[in-house]
């Protein structure tokens, strides 16, 4: 498959033009583009359409959600900051201080 366009990816997977626009600027689903700069998903990107509905569908998930989710995978530090929050949600005040500080003296 050398790939279709936009429409006609929208009404093979249920998504609108307008929505595999925004999927594509929120780095979720990447279609390649033709010489003429126009956007043609192949089976790739049809089937990762496909089953981002049905990861929406079976956990209750928006695609702001899984927009972050795919940052977190992106960007380490990001993903650092995130897990030193979460680590401090589980411990006291003092103790979230105390791994601050020591994460940014080994920095």
């Amino acid at each position: 498959m050398n790939g279709i366009t936009v429409g006609e990816a929208a009404s093979q997977t249920g998504w609108s033009p307008r929505m595999l626009r925004y999927l594509e600027g929120a780095g979720l689903v990447l279609p390649r583009r033709n010489g003429a700069g126009y956007r043609l998903y192949g089976l790739l990107e049809l089937n990762q359409l496909r089953s981002l509905r049905e990861l929406r569908r079976r956990h209750d998930v928006e695609l702001t959600d899984v927009a972050f989710a795919a940052r977190l995978e992106r960007e380490p530090e990001l993903r650092a900051a995130v897990e030193t929050w979460l680590a401090g949600t589980q411990l006291s005040a003092l103790d979230w201080e105390q791994r601050k500080h020591e994460r940014l003296l080994a920095a």
